[in-house]
């Protein structure tokens, strides 16, 4: 039950003394092996006093938070107590809530708790109260999201009232002088909450989306983590050792060579197939993305559940990313570009149709467009930068390796081979790059091309731009070209339109911005 205003502190779940334990126990899992591997080979004297420590040490320290950790709700903020020697007050306006984020672990679930999180926009400092059951955490979130909505209307009457006393005979008319009621003054009625709108759904899980889970390659970094911890232990596995790699390799030799690479690369390819589907699902099991209390709220998880809330008035943006191979069979993935929230990009869409991507992205823009629009092109003399700029990286490569061919004395013919095969790719790389680019002012938002193999598009409102940088190398002044930067709070705080012609890119920035750019802006500047 969540604490009414005014009233004391009050606890966290008492489920909790449940939780932490357990959490305390898996944190301490390595350490406690090692401390009862070294008792049994010691004298066991110690075993008396030891082994209650063993087991009452983590029971201690789970039950710590629990009882050091209150909680209240005032008029105008939130409260959090915590700490044993050192005591800590975390406070909270209500008015500068920005996001109330709740979090579900398995053990979480099983105990029915969940992790509150909640975020004022102030760096990536957040409040947390873990755990909370699973019914105080949804009605507190609700309830200071509401209540957020009530301190804005009240600072905006504070602020009417104030400047309604500001205006005195002075500020009217000759002749005329202000009314005064006879009696004394009627009090304001107090501001009621307003009326809860129902949720506005903009999307939910489409099981036909799994199709596009083999085509996203981030979780390829937990494959290559998880083949890095393999092989920390691999030389300490009793069947990995010169006698069994030799006879594995006489019995590979038996076949084919060509039969080994296809048997290895189905293999490969079907447990790449298992852990993207099965990645897919346990991120974003039940996921459903809606419109409620002025905020954008996304849930999801299937053994860790999150859900996820973005204030609509802190979004300045979105961007789109479509990765090389999904962009095969047509898919795209949607992020937010907000401000006051960890990072500043919040991926609120699963891969997914491109289509699907398009249009939650015009409903949170609320504008269509800017992701469909055409781009303006930046010029042959850009295409020439984006080929310059992979082949340099591609040479850079081909003299690294002929370093290392002529340190190992290898054969030539290979790195001919390969330095022949990097400049191919480069020019590839180069061309998508160039097509990628572009840029286009679409009413009063910012959109911005980029990418070499993923295509990605940027939109940003220009009333989110708060400066502008524009940079040369000496290639690009040659060139004429110039990289233009949209600086910003939201996102990764940079927009970049690159390679762009110098005149075209203080132009943009003086339509996007008028008059910011004023004292840069002559007749002799094109137009965006």
């Amino acid at each position: 039950m969540i604490p009414e205003p005014g009233e004391g502190y009050v606890r966290l779940s008492p489920r909790k003394l449940l939780l932490d334990p357990v959490k305390a126990v898996g944190q301490m899992v390595v350490p406690l092996v090692i401390a009862l591997v070294g008792i049994s080979r010691s004298d066991t004297q110690f075993w008396p006093i030891i082994l209650p420590l063993v087991v009452i040490g983590p029971l201690v320290l789970g039950a710590l938070p629990w009882l050091t950790t209150h909680y209240r709700l005032t008029g105008t903020q939130i409260q959090v107590r915590s700490g044993v020697l050192n005591k800590t007050t975390s406070t909270a306006p209500l008015d500068r809530v920005r996001s109330v984020d709740l979090e579900a672990s398995l053990m979480h679930r099983i105990l029915g708790l969940q992790k509150v999180q909640i975020g004022t926009g102030v760096d990536d400092d957040r409040i947390t109260l873990d755990a909370l059951a699973a019914a105080d955490a949804q009605a507190l979130r609700t309830t200071l999201l509401t209540r957020r909505a009530v301190a804005e209307q009240q600072a905006v009457a504070a602020a009417g009232a104030v400047g309604h006393a500001a205006v005195g005979p002075t500020d009217l008319p000759d002749g005329l002088s202000p009314e005064r009621p006879a009696g004394p003054a009627t009090p304001s009625p107090p501001l009621s909450p307003p009326p809860v709108a129902p949720a506005v759904p903009l999307a939910r899980i489409d099981w036909s989306w799994l199709r596009f889970a083999p085509f996203s390659l981030g979780r390829l970094v937990l494959v290559f983590g998880g083949l890095g911890v393999l092989s920390q232990f691999a030389d300490d596995l009793p069947i990995w050792n010169q006698e069994t790699a030799t006879s594995a390799w006489h019995w590979l030799t038996q076949f084919a060579v060509a039969a080994i690479v296809v048997v290895l690369s189905v293999g490969a390819l079907a447990l790449w197939l298992v852990i993207s589907v099965a990645g897919y699902v346990l991120q974003w099991w039940g996921f459903r993305l809606v419109r409620e209390h002025g905020s954008l709220h996304l849930t999801s998880g299937l053994v860790t559940t999150r859900s996820i809330t973005v204030e609509e008035a802190k979004v300045r943006g979105v961007e789109m990313t479509e990765p090389v191979l999904m962009r095969l069979v047509g898919g795209a993935e949607l992020s937010t570009l907000a401000t006051g929230v960890e990072n500043g990009v919040t991926q609120v869409l699963p891969p997914c149709p491109r289509g699907v991507a398009v249009a939650v992205g015009e409903a949170v823009l609320e504008r269509p467009g800017p992701l469909t629009g055409r781009l303006v092109e930046h010029g042959p003399r850009a295409r020439r930068r984006a080929w310059f700029r992979q082949v340099r990286h591609a040479l850079d490569a081909v003299v690294l390796l002929a370093v290392g061919w002529w340190w190992f004395d290898l054969t030539w013919w290979w790195l001919a081979a390969i330095g022949t095969a990097l400049l191919a790719l480069a020019a590839v790389a180069g061309q998508a790059q160039y097509r990628h680019l572009g840029h286009a002012l679409a009413g009063d938002h910012l959109v911005a091309g980029s990418g070499t193999f993923a295509r990605i598009r940027t939109v940003l409102e220009t009333d989110g731009i708060i400066g502008w940088v524009v940079s040369q190398t000496w290639w690009q002044r040659r060139a004429g070209l110039a990289d233009l930067t949209a600086t910003t709070a939201a996102g990764t705080e940079r927009v970049l339109v690159r390679d762009v012609r110098l005149d075209v890119a203080v132009a943009l920035a003086d339509r996007a911005t008028p008059g910011l750019l004023s004292d840069f802006v002559g007749p002799a500047h094109g137009t965006a």
